[in-house]
């Protein structure tokens, strides 16, 4: 069986082979150093042209002024809380792979302080004057970016007691870390994310 399959694949690259020789070389210029693949349709070479992705989107009808309205101010939330979930992400990541160098326990909480400080340096002032709804779209978003919501990444972090302290705290301001991205559930945030072009490593 093993001696088939083998011969079934000399022939197919034989022929493939064979194929390609049969292809005319096409006159190379001096000034011709792009390399591309080509195809062979009719007789004649065409070069494969790689072309960006088009995104077509068909002209949306509103409801109502109310409607329009109301999504213009979710994608001006959206666009504002964008660089914290990006950053958040990418501190996530960076966090975890410091983590997994060292089984040094003292080592991994210093890591995680200083990640900590680092993100309130950054963020604190800014994070503290978005609104309710901004924060909930950050929650969802930082879900969505890292597989994991808030609260599980505050207990993860700094343990059970501190994550219902920071949960406890952001229900007093209409918050819930709790809160999860469905990008069924959230088809206007995640249209506007792509138009956007922002991705991340679960929906991309």
């Amino acid at each position: 069986m093993k001696y088939i399959v083998l011969m079934l694949l000399f022939c197919c690259f034989a022929g493939r082979a064979r194929s390609q020789n049969q292809l005319p070389h096409p006159k190379v210029g001096k000034n011709d150093t792009i390399k591309t693949y080509l195809t062979n349709y009719e007789g004649e070479l065409v070069p494969w042209v790689i072309l960006p992705e088009v995104p077509v989107v068909s002209v949306r009808i509103w409801p109502s002024e109310a409607d329009r309205k109301a999504y213009y101010r979710l994608r001006y939330n959206v666009y504002k809380v964008i660089p914290y979930a990006r950053i958040a992400g990418d501190k996530y990541r960076q966090l975890q792979r410091d983590l997994a160098l060292t089984s040094d326990k003292h080592k991994q909480k210093e890591l995680v302080k200083t990640c900590e400080k680092e993100v309130k340096e950054l963020f604190n002032a800014q994070i503290k004057n978005l609104t309710i709804t901004q924060g909930e779209i950050l929650i969802k978003l930082i879900d969505r970016e890292v597989g994991t919501t808030s609260y599980e990444l505050a207990k993860q972090l700094k343990g059970g007691f501190q994550a219902f302290m920071f949960q406890s705290v952001a229900r007093i301001f209409g918050h819930n870390l709790k809160e999860t991205y469905d990008p069924e559930q959230e088809r206007d945030i995640e249209a506007i994310l792509r138009q956007a072009g922002y991705y991340s490593n679960r929906y991309n």
